[in-house]
């Protein structure tokens, strides 16, 4: 039975805030300030500087996907590391999109040359990560992701998960603190991709 890896999109395989912050900018007159990170924090009119209120925030966030998504770039050594992991493990992109979107982040992910299973996801991942593994014969399963609240949503609903947390965007990731609930915090995919195989190596669940 081949080991799982279970992997988030944004901020992990493609960059997302810096094209979003761009777009942003140049088309609604909004600054994002990443070291606030968080967007409920983070996006503020101009001139002015006040706090865009959240159903705006969501109502962007829709409109830069899918609409926006061929801004977005490939996060270095993404593609490579997957490649390699994928000789040896099934791979799942788990991702929080809507549904709608499914199609559109199928075709842009492989127009960087990543080919896997994409899951689209509404809400914190622990429970889909868990129906994932269980689908999978419960093998040794990695899960990695940028959000803290989705490594503790993993803990609680799938204890014996690796939990990897990654923050590849570099103006970001100072301002993130290591997830509290996962088992190591790497933002590189060469380091992150030795990480990995080393749980396939040793063929045992996280520890509870």
């Amino acid at each position: 039975m081949k080991p799982l890896l279970i992997c988030d999109c944004d901020e992990v395989l493609l960059h997302m805030v810096r094209h979003f912050r761009d777009w942003l900018d140049t088309d609604h007159d909004i600054e994002l300030h990443l070291a606030e990170g968080s967007f409920e924090r983070a996006m503020r009119h101009r001139p002015g500087g006040d706090v865009v209120k959240r159903e705006t925030m969501w109502s962007l966030i829709d409109g830069f996907f899918p609409a926006q998504m061929e801004r977005q770039t490939l996060v270095p050594h993404a593609q490579e590391a997957l490649a390699a992991l994928a000789e040896r493990a099934e791979i799942v992109v788990l991702t929080n999109l809507r549904d709608h979107c499914r199609e559109s982040r199928i075709s842009q992910l492989a127009s960087h040359g990543i080919v896997h299973r994409v899951e689209c996801n509404q809400g914190p991942k622990g429970e889909p990560v868990a129906r994932l593994a269980a689908e999978h014969g419960n093998p040794v399963t990695v899960f990695v992701d940028d959000l803290a609240t989705h490594h503790d949503s993993v803990a609680q609903h799938a204890p014996g998960v690796h939990r990897l947390h990654m923050v590849s965007e570099p103006s970001l990731a100072p301002h993130v603190p290591p997830a509290p609930a996962a088992h190591a915090r790497i933002d590189d995919w060469r380091v992150a991709q030795t990480w990995i195989a080393a749980r396939f190596d040793a063929g045992v669940p996280a520890e509870a």
